[in-house]
């Protein structure tokens, strides 16, 4: 038995696995597990599950489709978040270069604090709705 677990990656539920996977998957330059990629073939995409990797095949993250996803109304606490990702980033340019990469891709934007000279950052939500924060440090 080893010391600890190994972390595999993060799964995050969604209604629509493939449209998630496809964001992260422009977003962050990651690829898909190999047999996930989208049918060529014309057949319908019903895939329930999907783990994108990076390309040297490191998974980092995995969509699993449920019936219903309630969304998170953060920074309204009704529908608390449970989870978000941090994203970091170099510098003010890239991070307004990838926040408007973000929403161009279906992202909403929920917390806009560049004016942070510390460390700017905004805090978006995924097509899904799931929150994640893109900042500078």
């Amino acid at each position: 038995m080893g010391e600890h677990p190994a972390y595999v990656h993060t799964v995050l539920d969604c209604e629509r696995p493939r449209e998630l996977a496809e964001f992260y998957r422009q977003f962050l330059g990651l690829v898909y597990r190999p047999g996930d990629e989208p049918p060529t073939d014309g057949s319908a995409d019903d895939a329930d599950w999907l783990v994108l990797t990076r390309p040297d095949g490191t998974r980092q993250l995995a969509f699993q489709q449920v019936e219903r996803l309630a969304r998170t109304t953060w920074p309204d606490d009704a529908v608390p978040q449970q989870l978000h990702v941090d994203y970091r980033v170099d510098s003010v340019a890239e991070l307004e270069g990838h926040k408007d990469t973000a929403l161009g891709l279906g992202a909403t934007l929920r917390l806009d604090r560049t004016d942070d000279e510390e460390e700017p950052l905004y805090v978006l939500a995924d097509p899904a709705g799931h929150t994640f924060c893109l900042f500078v440090g």
